[in-house]
């Protein structure tokens, strides 16, 4: 049963009581999502849906800016593609779906049933690198036709044990780009360039920072020659990868027949790579920023980021209030915040105020504007964020909340970042042994044995028997080896042998 103190939030359990099932609580209450019919899969609903068109609209921006244009490539692949690839079909055999029958017929008890086997099973994308090669190797016959540098928006299928909203479902939707280059500097450059693209976009669009690194080789993208990623942190001090970017070297070229004349006039295979981010982010962005009120959206990704909300309570003046609400969106979206019109919505429903007020303090809008009577006799109206308490309150005339809308808007995406960040910096610690380490990951005898652990920064060894040592015990794993120029020569917290750098060590999602 929640206690008091619970019963006073809009989201039951809260954090600290029952993290997981307050994530599923706070997707239900903001509607952002629901479990289909079809087991492991979800229906994203319209809110869910415009944060992630946004993230998608703002992500496929920056891919341009970069020089990448988008296409699309068959949905279903031939099992013949991953059986030339070894490693990558090993990677993802348990995850695959495969359609074996091309039709439908009705049997002699009148039920539906599969008829016509296909001449060759079809694997439904669970990534494109083999479909997306095969196009390639038609496409490339010169250096002059590189580099190609094309994204694909699309669905994928990895059939999924255990599903939860948004952070692993059966069916997702995401973005995967898919380059060939000239030479191994210009393809590793790519690999770079796109991770740094996906840390900019998480750092200044989703207000959560993260670090970024290399996989170590057992979490390697199965095939690729180098896998970099971006974790981020959230509230109960797991690490979510956020995004990825891979050098596959010359490994699916080769499989796939990607091929060149360089330009000494010789046959040379080209120089791949893959990166690609998910509506996984969308959970991330639940788990790093929501409250026990519900999500607490960054003004950047907001659908709405200014919902006003009339105050009607005498028909007599409901049309007045109702001009004044309409009026006042109307120079708001005159307005810009990030050279963009200002998101702007009034909520006309014939609802109580307080209905409305707790439905979009639940779905996270940054800003919420109440206009009523005496609001119109003074010229004002009051102001609440969602990145303060529900109950506070800014009084201020109409025309300065129009000339400071932008500037609040700015406002809160900084403090979300910053409160993002000071959770995450004080969740962070350098451990030099290897009780520490166990401790640090440990439930504790406590009231809350739940709030424990966070990132460990721990010198390793880089041995692979180590790393599923700690995974078995503690379910931690390498998150990423920081990349720059942190290396520093130190000695492995389990085994004494040598270690070039710390790396971060966190439980997962």
């Amino acid at each position: 049963m929640p206690n008091a103190a619970a019963s006073k939030t809009a989201i039951t359990p809260r954090r600290d009581e029952d993290f997981a099932e307050w994530y599923q609580q706070v997707i239900r209450a903001a509607e952002l999502a629901e479990p289909s019919d079809v087991r492991g899969c979800m229906v994203i609903r319209p809110w869910g849906y415009g944060i992630w068109e946004n993230m998608q609209r703002q992500l496929d921006a920056m891919f341009r800016a970069t020089g990448h244009r988008n296409a699309y490539f068959p949905l279903f692949i031939p099992l013949s593609y991953f059986a030339k690839e070894a490693e990558h079909v090993e990677g993802f055999a348990k995850e695959c779906a495969v359609v074996t029958h091309s039709r439908l017929e009705v049997d002699a008890d009148g039920k539906m049933k599969p008829s016509s086997p296909l001449a060759e099973p079809l694997v439904v994308r669970p990534t494109s690198e083999t479909i997306i090669g095969a196009s390639y190797a038609k496409w490339v016959q010169s250096y002059r036709d590189l580099p190609i540098l094309i994204n694909q928006w699309a669905n994928v299928v990895r059939w999924e044990m255990r599903p939860r909203l948004f952070l692993r479902t059966t069916e997702f939707l995401w973005q995967e780009g898919h380059t060939v280059h000239e030479s191994e500097a210009e393809a590793r450059a790519e690999t770079l360039r796109m991770l740094d693209v996906y840390e900019t976009f998480v750092r200044d669009h989703l207000a959560i920072p993260v670090f970024s690194g290399e996989k170590s080789e057992s979490e390697r993208f199965p095939g690729a020659v180098r896998t970099l990623s971006i974790e981020a942190m959230v509230q109960d001090r797991r690490a979510i990868q956020a995004g990825t970017s891979h050098f596959l070297g010359q490994n699916f070229s080769r499989t796939s027949g990607i091929q060149f004349q360089n330009r000494e006039g010789k046959q040379e295979f080209g120089w791949t790579t893959s990166w690609g981010m998910s509506t996984r982010l969308v959970g991330t962005l639940v788990m790093a920023h929501g409250d026990d009120d519900g999500v607490v959206l960054p003004p950047r990704i907001a659908p709405t980021q200014i919902v006003i909300l009339p105050i009607t309570p005498k028909e007599e003046t409901r049309a007045k209030v109702l001009e004044a609400c309409d009026q006042l969106a109307r120079k708001l979206r005159a307005s810009c915040y990030v050279d963009l019109p200002i998101e702007v919505e009034v909520d006309r429903r014939d609802l109580g105020g307080g209905v409305k007020n707790w439905e979009w303090i639940k779905k996270g809008v940054p800003v919420r504007i109440e206009i009523g009577p005496r609001d119109l006799e003074k010229d004002s109206v009051t102001m609440s964020r969602r990145d303060q308490s529900v109950k506070a309150k800014e009084f201020m005339a109409m025309e300065e909340f129009v000339q400071r809308a932008s500037d609040v808007l700015m406002s809160i995406q900084e403090n979300l970042y910053e409160r993002a960040k000071k959770f995450r910096d004080d969740n962070t610690r350098k451990i030099d042994n290897k009780k520490d380490f166990y401790d640090f990951f440990t439930p504790k005898n406590s009231a809350k044995p739940e709030i424990h652990g966070g990132f460990a920064l721990a010198d390793w060894s880089g041995s692979r028997e180590i790393e599923e040592e700690i995974k078995n015990d503690l379910k931690v794993t390498v998150r990423c080896i920081p990349l720059g120029d942190c290396a520093q020569a130190g000695r492995c917290i389990f085994t004494g042998e040598p270690s070039s750098r710390r790396v971060i060590w966190a439980k997962a999602y």
